[in-house]
């Protein structure tokens, strides 16, 4: 939910399960690459900021109850979209609307959680949307919020040996240029080296495509950006829809996208589910 997370979710948490999303008014045709297959429901409180795929096809759900005590204490109040790479967890945080870093998390397949910090650049919002691991393991994009013509790219903690070891400043490596802007990205991951597909909470609510004129390779790279499909408003309650987070398991070829309803209904986020046809 980024900078406009919606504060009722803490109020409302005591809601949940007795409010259930239903068939609405409101429904989106996925584009003929993307089939709908099914839609779940998870706790918007440990659910609504996105979701990641592992190996085992188990996933990885965040909300913002999931910001860890010790970080929430030291000023990381937002948790966005998270990835998973090689076993490890990455989380993309932000703090405040005075903070002058951003920070990732990466958490090993022991459950051991290091942190790496970058301190904003010139011109670069405090934002910090989501963490998306490119296919080879070498490279993090991320995003930040509003209209931009560009996503961050920074060599992956733990994993490329170029990244500085923690406590260093994590640097910005050549940023993605995109052909035209883009709205409020909520999260983007790989579908393989060239392409990334993003969900954007624009008004129209759609998941967008960015196909690389090459690998990520540290360079500054060039991406051209089309609408994949809207994403589906149903809910049995009236209102404004948010686009969060979005996953594509790769060994499974299952892409999902999370979206919260309206108040009340926003205790409860979907999760829509999609096969490539």
């Amino acid at each position: 939910m980024n900078r406009h997370t919606r504060r009722q979710l803490l109020t409302l948490a005591a809601l949940t399960g007795a409010l259930a999303l239903g068939a609405g008014t409101a429904s989106a045709t996925a584009a003929p690459a993307w089939t709908e297959t099914g839609t779940s429901y998870v706790n918007s409180l440990t659910g609504s900021q996105g979701l990641a795929s592992r190996a085992d096809g188990s996933l990885v759900q965040r909300g913002l109850a999931s910001v860890p005590l010790d970080l929430r204490i030291a000023g990381w109040t937002h948790i966005g979209d998270p990835d998973v790479a090689d076993g490890y967890t990455f989380d993309a945080y932000q703090g405040g609307d005075d903070a002058t870093r951003k920070m990732f998390a990466a958490t090993a397949p022991d459950g051991k959680r290091t942190t790496y910090e970058h301190a904003l650049d010139g011109g670069e919002l405090l934002n910090n949307s989501f963490a998306s691991v490119s296919p080879d393991g070498q490279w993090l994009v991320s995003g930040e919020w509003g209209t931009m013509k560009r996503l961050q790219v920074f060599p992956t903690p733990v994993l490329n040996t170029s990244a500085p070891a923690p406590g260093a400043n994590l640097p910005q490596a050549g940023q993605i240029t995109l052909d035209m802007s883009v709205e409020n990205i909520q999260g983007c991951d790989f579908t393989d080296a060239t392409h990334l597909l993003c969900s954007s909470d624009d008004a129209a609510k759609e998941v967008l495509g960015v196909a690389l004129d090459r690998p990520l390779d540290g360079k500054p790279v060039t991406g051209h950006v089309t609408t994949v499909f809207a994403i589906p408003q149903r809910s049995v309650c009236s209102g404004t829809f948010e686009a969060e987070g979005i996953d594509y398991d790769a060994a499974r070829g299952t892409l999902r996208v999370a979206v919260v309803p309206p108040s009340p209904c926003l205790v409860t986020t979907a999760v829509v589910a999609y096969k490539h046809s």
